[in-house]
């Protein structure tokens, strides 16, 4: 696609996109009484206008049925995790009864962990990424010491051989070097940092062919760019809901668990009183029988007014599909990387750390400031440009396809390239 540098050219673009109606779905935050220029989805997402009819509907039901509730209304509460069932498996590439949505994201981590960190013998290692999310790496970290192993010892911090990104070759290397040594491969699906999109399916494959199991955080890759979990052979995932898909702040989290494990009633799981077979657990015999498929990890009774924030943003998302999300956000992002590198005052002073590769990369690029960073992104702040902010000195900046237009990016880059020359 050819790009050009002026208002006309985005304004064009906006125009072709067969999607531009989804963003009058959201509400847009205001800053001095203009509509900011949101990017900042890969951190939180946009509140969609049909989120306070869920919620109210669901509030509507405590108020008539009470506890009946669980068994009335329009979406009954005791079946109401059936109800994402369909759209989270469209979403992750999954089958049915290998998704379940429950708790947040770094419960449901440490739940996974418990069930796929298996140390046995000689294999007792974890690979994880050098940065890795604070939550990805203290949850390994503490399975691997509540079962004796030093995780100074036997975890492996991947480290990039060059710059910021990793090859899928040299995590494949060290996936083969670690052997029979290794337990569990342990990584994100997009890396929160810089942006890349790992080979899920490579890596896993490698993985099992060592004998390891392969789990991802998908945080920044769910609602953000197509995976395929069954069909990769992924062991399990998570994922939070309230960053891509739109479904607020702290939002239930969504678990992947293959059927080869999830439909295996001896699979190694922490156990609560709703991960027993529904159709017998009233009966209270304190004898645990698991849900098939990953609804046996529940633990608890669905949180319903979350999960009614999280229903109402997927509604959303049944309105287009991940394809048609991609092929925008590859578009609107090769736009974004486009402005930065084609404008010499720009171009010399960043460094865009995610990969050039559109394949390798979701819709998010983190730019690296040579000076003044902070200075530089609290002005766009206060010109009205919600991003986010990473130590040492780079800015995150998420063109969400869902509700980011090609004007948005302009408009971004043109208040960017004045505040660079200020803060020379």
């Amino acid at each position: 696609m050819e790009y050009q540098n002026t208002p006309d050219f985005a304004q064009e673009q906006d125009q072709l996109d067969p999607i531009k109606h989804l963003k009058k779905e959201y509400y847009i935050p205001f800053h001095n009484g203009n509509p900011t220029i949101y990017l900042c989805g890969n951190s939180l997402g946009l509140q969609p206008k049909n989120t306070a009819d869920f919620i109210n509907e669901e509030l509507k039901s405590w108020q008539e049925y009470g506890v009946e509730g669980h068994f009335n209304g329009a979406r009954p509460w005791a079946d109401y995790h059936e109800l994402f069932k369909a759209p989270l498996s469209k979403l992750v590439g999954a089958k049915q009864h290998e998704v379940v949505c429950m708790n947040n994201l770094t419960t449901n981590l440490h739940l996974l962990l418990a069930s796929f960190y298996q140390p046995k013998g000689k294999r007792v290692k974890v690979l994880i990424e050098g940065g890795a999310f604070p939550s990805d790496h203290y949850a390994a970290e503490s399975h691997m010491r509540m079962k004796g192993i030093n995780p100074e010892e036997h975890m492996h911090v991947m480290k990039p051989g060059e710059g910021e990104i990793f090859t899928s070759e040299e995590i494949i290397q060290t996936i083969h070097e670690l052997g029979d040594e290794l337990a569990l491969v342990f990584l994100p699906g997009i890396q929160y940092y810089t942006g890349q999109f790992l080979n899920i399916k490579t890596i896993t494959a490698a993985a099992h062919e060592v004998g390891a199991f392969a789990g991802f955080d998908l945080a920044h890759a769910a609602g953000n760019v197509p995976v395929s979990l069954h069909d990769d052979e992924v062991d399990f995932a998570a994922w939070c809901s309230y960053k891509y898909l739109n479904s607020g702040p702290g939002g239930v989290s969504g678990v992947f668990i293959h059927e080869k494990h999830s439909n295996d009633p001896d699979f190694p799981r922490l156990t609560g009183w709703w991960g027993h077979d529904s159709k017998t657990r009233f009966q209270m015999t304190n004898e645990f029988v698991p849900n098939a498929g990953a609804d046996g990890w529940m633990l608890s009774n669905v949180n319903i007014i979350s999960s009614a924030a999280h229903l109402a943003a997927l509604e959303v998302f049944d309105k287009t599909s991940m394809a048609t999300l991609r092929t925008k956000s590859l578009k609107l992002t090769g736009y974004l990387e486009y402005l930065l590198t084609s404008n010499p005052d720009i171009n010399s002073r960043i460094k865009i750390i995610t990969p050039k590769n559109p394949e390798e990369r979701g819709c998010q690029l983190s730019i690296y400031l040579d000076r003044n960073g902070k200075a530089v992104f609290d002005d766009l702040i206060a010109g009205g440009v919600i991003l986010d902010w990473r130590e040492p000195n780079v800015i995150r900046v998420a063109p969400t396809p869902m509700y980011n237009s090609f004007t948005d990016v302009y408009e971004f880059t043109q208040l960017l390239h004045k505040l660079l020359l200020k803060h020379g």
